[in-house]
């Protein structure tokens, strides 16, 4: 018996999640959206990038932006476009792409270096040891940039011990590796690296990856256009995502983070293919939203009910 039949056993062959769903497996996620910001966000990458490549200056960026806004995205986007190669004496990384751990230390973020880098033996030896292991390894392995996401846990962990020794541990990463350093994480990251004044010169103009606006005709047209895109994924018919109505109150239910657009349209999916629909409706984004975004939610305050108070839900 597969996975799939067993879940279906698990859930009953009754139940609204049954696995017979023609729409299981798509997610608006899958396609690559490339908004004006999420371009701009690429390009102060591949800036970096370059400039090593061609003058040695091994420059740092930090990448901020509000959860959902899509910095992990543009970090593993990137990646993709130079992918692990394995050459006859060794295996080539161009981008890493590390996760700062969620309770983070000099050592066990060193591990998660190391186990990117396919260091077999990541988890063994002092935090010293592991770094000296990261030099080595980086520069075998021909790493071009660095990139660590969710940099902001060092200063969700209030230790500031922890912070400060991971400041000084990047600073001599910068100087040893010479290879430039992307961070990545919510705008509270940048208190990390005040704590370091040489770092906060390399750093010192993050770019900040905006939600969507919907205050002036041009953030409007930006928004639908994106909401245009992502009608063009759908696997079966909706309603125009894009109609000026129907965008507002997506732009009211997600305050222009597309990761919260991307939740409310895949649970309409969902809930379209688990109960036969033909189609995509505003009440089914009612639903959807209700049930990911938030849960309980009154039908005032559901931007898509028909006689919701829009505005943004701050509260």
């Amino acid at each position: 018996m597969g996975a799939f039949d067993k879940l279906n056993l698990v859930i009953g062959p009754h139940a609204d999640g049954a696995l017979d769903n023609p729409y299981r497996g798509f997610s608006v996620k899958q396609a690559i959206i490339q908004y004006p910001g999420f371009c701009r966000a690429l390009k102060e990458i591949a800036d970096l990038h370059q400039q090593c490549l061609e003058s040695k200056n091994y420059g740092g960026l930090l990448i901020t932006g509000q959860t959902g806004s899509g910095k992990t995205t543009v970090l593993k986007y990137y990646q993709s476009f130079f992918p692990v190669r394995n050459e006859p004496e060794r295996r080539v990384v161009p981008v890493l792409l590390v996760t700062t751990p969620a309770v983070p230390t000099v050592k066990n973020l060193a591990e998660a270096i190391l186990i990117a880098l396919g260091d077999p033996a990541a988890s063994k030896g002092t935090a010293e040891a592991k770094t000296t292991r990261i030099y080595r390894y980086l520069k075998e392995c021909k790493v071009e940039v660095l990139m660590i996401d969710e940099f902001q846990h060092f200063y969700d962990s209030r230790k500031v011990s922890q912070a400060r020794n991971m400041t000084d541990w990047l600073k001599n990463l910068f100087n040893e590796a010479e290879i430039p350093v992307v961070l990545a994480g919510l705008p509270r990251a940048f208190s990390v690296i005040r704590m370091n004044p040489q770092l906060q010169r390399r750093f010192s103009s993050p770019y900040y990856l905006e939600p969507f606006g919907f205050d002036t005709k041009e953030q409007q047209k930006e928004f639908r256009a994106i909401l245009k895109a992502v009608h063009n994924t759908l696997p079966l018919p909706s309603v125009e995502l894009y109609e000026a109505n129907l965008a507002q109150r997506f732009y009211f239910a997600s305050l222009g983070l597309f990761d919260y657009v991307a939740k409310v349209i895949d649970k309409a999916v969902k809930l379209a293919g688990e109960y036969k629909l033909k189609s995509l409706t505003v009440g089914l984004f009612a639903r959807a939203f209700a049930a990911e975004v938030w849960r309980g939610v009154p039908k005032r305050l559901n931007p898509f009910d028909q006689k919701a108070i829009l505005r943004p839900l701050k509260k």
